[in-house]
């Protein structure tokens, strides 16, 4: 899909709103949407489980509901063996009331659902049970066919959210169901492409059901967008090192060596002209043989410090810091230093003690995992990761940086409020190094004059592909290192 707002998140709030839209303004019967999204739906499950011969569906009592039991019709209509399984012996007025007479009046019965019953056979499950609207636990005999549906070992396929998950922030406040592939319809809902989501939609559609485009082109503005493959352009031909930047890279206390390291060769990677190392003089020898292109030097304190931050242009500061004495003070000399900045690990936790708000002027990214981002704002990590959202705006707005909130589906916000999601990454990106690689990729960017808001969103973007690239040999086993090779091609264009 190509329409600007396939790249679109909306809120659930908005997500009504557009709803409403189309049903006031441009005059489509409220019926006639819940038609279109059954018959989407259906299509779907047709094109991925062509072979299903039977399948069941199950249905709460609301909309979502009345979208299940049209799926249902269409499978019984076209030959399939259909089973329905209601959440209530009875629905509510309306659409989804007259969707279940249909099913009825079509000689489907619908049998309601027992805790002591067993699971209809099926090829395929069909979720029904809740729409957008749910940001609590199910209720218990819910969250009880939820768990056997996630058990029973066949696909789910969620109509528009899987039952359970928070639409609007991508966290389960209980049980929820674990699909295979979930169809969204009329807007992509911004809580499916972040956080626990990742492990519950599956795969993901967006159904738009054939509305024109200016139902988003004068509805409410998205609250954000999906992040599109991007890259720099090339470079001219008379380009020399100086007009690419220099990072220096502020880090690698005692037995740390291989954070800065990373960080420096991400850079290096990422197409800096010159890249500098500030570590322990007892690392230098490991990092010139390792990487001779790496410009490492020993550095005791913020003496030492000061001729090296003359010379660059890009801070990046954190990987392998530490808190103690040297890392802090090497710390607070880079931040009291006008170069921009990208701050990650200790150079994160130390603002977390010291807090400071940046100048306006200045480009700062921060790039903290869930447990760093809880620690700079004050709370706990369930707190962080209830609302992703919420807790990266927060990040942004009190630093005056641009924040990059890690983990699945990672955000990216500036001090403004505009927000981008990352929508690659895999599991095996779970391991020790990826951060730091980061932080280097970031700064490189930012060294070849990315803004930061710019730097962030290329840079996590770019991260996350040579990931999903590198785990094409195997999640388990991925290293950092083994996402150089394809940054590279990925950052020339050279495998889209």
């Amino acid at each position: 899909m190509t329409a600007p707002h396939c790249h679109a998140l909306y809120t659930v709030a908005q997500v009504r709103a557009l709803d409403r839209r189309a049903i006031e303004a441009l005059g489509i019967p409220a019926g006639e949407l819940m038609r279109r999204a059954a018959a989407a739906a259906f299509a779907s499950l047709r094109r991925h489980w062509p072979h299903a011969q039977r399948i069941a569906v199950y249905c709460g009592p609301g909309n979502n509901g009345g979208d299940g039991y049209l799926v249902a019709l269409l499978a019984h209509e076209a030959g399939l063996a259909v089973e329905v399984v209601a959440l209530a012996d009875t629905v509510g007025e309306g659409d989804a009331a007259r969707a279940r007479a249909a099913c009825e009046q079509a000689g489907l019965p619908v049998r309601h659902w027992e805790d002591s019953a067993a699971l209809p056979h099926a090829d395929v499950h069909v979720d029904a049970l809740y729409g957008i609207g749910l940001n609590r636990p199910p209720q218990p005999a819910a969250a009880a066919l939820i768990e056997r549906l996630n058990a029973a070992g066949a696909p789910i396929l969620a109509l528009d959210v899987p039952s359970g998950l928070d639409a609007d922030t991508g966290h389960c406040p209980g049980v929820a169901v674990r699909a295979q592939l979930t169809v969204s319809f009329i807007a992509a809902k911004r809580g499916l492409h972040t956080g626990q989501a990742s492990a519950r939609t599956g795969f993901l559609e967006l159904a738009t059901l054939g509305l024109p485009e200016t139902l988003w082109q004068d509805g409410p503005a998205p609250d954000a967008q999906v992040l599109e493959a991007a890259t720099l352009p090339p470079r001219p031909r008379d380009v020399h090192k100086g007009r690419n930047g220099h990072v220096l890279a502020i880090g690698g206390e005692h037995g740390t060596a291989g954070a800065v390291r990373l960080c420096g060769e991400a850079a290096l990677r990422g197409g800096a002209g010159l890249v500098s190392v500030a570590t322990r003089a007892e690392h230098l020898v490991a990092l010139n043989a390792a990487r001779p292109e790496l410009m490492a030097h020993a550095v005791n304190g913020p003496q030492a410090l000061e001729p090296l931050l003359e010379r660059a242009s890009v801070l990046a500061v954190g990987p392998g810091l530490g808190q103690g004495a040297w890392g802090h003070a090497l710390w607070l000399t880079a931040l009291d230093a006008p170069q921009s900045l990208v701050l990650d690990a200790d150079g994160l936790n130390l603002l977390a003690a010291e807090p400071r708000r940046f100048d306006a002027a200045r480009q700062v990214v921060l790039t903290p995992h869930p447990g760093e981002a809880a620690r700079l704002l004050g709370c706990a990590i369930a707190e962080v990761e209830r609302d992703r959202f919420v807790a990266v705006r927060a990040l942004a707005r009190h630093f005056g940086a641009v924040a990059v909130l890690k983990g699945a589906g990672s955000l990216i916000a500036d001090p403004d409020g505009r927000l981008d999601v990352c929508p690659w990454g895999n599991p095996g990106m779970a391991s020790g190094g990826m951060g730091d690689l980061l932080t280097g990729l970031i700064a490189a960017l930012l060294a070849q004059g990315c803004t930061a808001r710019d730097a962030a969103r290329l840079g996590v973007g770019l991260h996350a592909r040579a990931g999903d690239r590198a785990a094409r040999e195997g999640e388990r086993g991925l290293v950092a290192s083994d996402l150089l090779s394809p940054l590279r091609r990925l950052l020339n264009g050279l495998d889209a």
